[in-house]
């Protein structure tokens, strides 16, 4: 979250999804303002993660910069452009229903 906040990621959410989903415990939402801020973001994220030992971090969408997933096991970060963001909405489908499950940092 430290990251995604350093990063100038804007709207992050962290969504509980312990006993709802074997994928993972947490998943992130954060938006970028462009392509290349949200490229920015996942490449500082991808820094920190290796730094820290856990550098088998799964990505895609890094190439294009409109929706980025990084899954480091535990947790999904999914980085996006607003615009894609708010089309495919990917909170809603995990928190209907369990509002106090997403945590708006």
């Amino acid at each position: 979250m430290q990251s995604l906040d350093d990063s100038k990621g804007e709207e992050i959410v962290s969504i509980d999804l312990r006993g709802k989903s074997a994928l993972a415990d947490y998943m992130v939402v954060v938006s970028g303002r462009s392509n290349r801020h949200v490229t920015a973001i996942a490449d500082h994220l991808l820094r920190l993660l290796k730094e820290q030992g856990l550098g088998n971090a799964k990505v895609e969408g890094l190439q294009n910069g409109d929706w980025v997933l990084i899954d480091s096991g535990d947790i999904i970060v999914h980085i996006f452009r607003p615009e894609i963001r708010s089309f495919y909405n990917i909170e809603k489908m995990w928190t209907v229903g369990d509002a106090g499950d997403a945590t708006v940092h």
